[in-house]
């Protein structure tokens, strides 16, 4: 059975350039029941926060475990958890928050390779989007916090995103903490030495937008201690 890319570069074979925009506009209809399956669902979830990270992570790997741990915790104080829905760390936070009996919720893409759906999400919390963007709305719309652990380009897209949101005051400040200081020790430093202070493209209180933690306990108690001031609701 043919992937749903394959099934578009069928259809866009033998076209005239005229044919590819028409099925371009009817694609804003896809998108648009992409948009309210999220909302639909999402809404109901009540307050959660977003891990991210590799899908490359393996088991045996400290950051795994500490996936698994922190997710575990914010279950324990009354948080779902929200994962990107595939393995690795994504799979690791599910399956803490599946210990500790918390809402875990899985909002896949749809991927030739990597990212199919881990099995400790709940069964009516797994959502599978086409599109990235949607994908990542939902991400900032329904998490009251980001903790996000090491991973590649796409953990990289997220935790940036959410910085310039709220850097750009497009949505209200939420917690956003990076776990492991070793190894975001380089980003950090160049983002200071070259961005900041070489470059001046960014003000120094915008790196108070974010925290580098190394433990669980850590992770969970910014969290905490944002909403001992804030009542808990979706960020716009």
């Amino acid at each position: 059975m043919k992937k749903s890319y394959d099934l578009v570069q069928d259809a866009f074979k033998n076209k005239t350039w005229n044919e590819i925009h028409i099925m371009d506009s009817w694609r804003v209809f896809k998108i648009i029941s992409e948009f309210v399956e999220g909302f639909e669902k999402l809404a109901r979830i009540g307050p959660c926060v977003s891990l991210f990270g590799s899908a490359r992570t393996k088991p045996e790997n400290k950051y795994y475990k500490l996936a698994e741990e922190i997710a575990f915790k914010l279950t324990q104080k009354g948080y779902g958890v929200i994962t990107g829905g595939g393995p690795g760390i994504m799979e690791a936070a599910n399956k803490g928050a599946s210990r500790g009996k918390g809402k875990s919720v899985g909002i896949n893409i749809d991927l030739p390779f990597e990212q199919k759906a881990n099995e400790f999400i709940d069964s009516d919390k797994l959502i599978i989007f086409d599109h990235f963007f949607v994908r990542k709305v939902m991400f900032m719309k329904y998490a009251q916090g980001f903790i996000v652990l090491p991973g590649g380009f796409g953990t990289f897209d997220e935790l940036f995103e959410a910085i310039t949101l709220i850097q750009t005051k497009k949505t209200g400040r939420f917690p956003i903490i990076m776990v492991g200081k070793n190894y975001w020790r380089g980003l950090i430093d160049w983002v200071k030495k070259t961005m900041m202070e070489e470059e001046s493209n960014i003000s120094p209180e915008d790196l108070e937008l974010f925290n580098i933690v190394d433990t669980a306990d850590e992770a969970v108690n910014l969290i905490d201690m944002f909403y001992t001031k804030y009542l808990l609701s979706p960020n716009f």
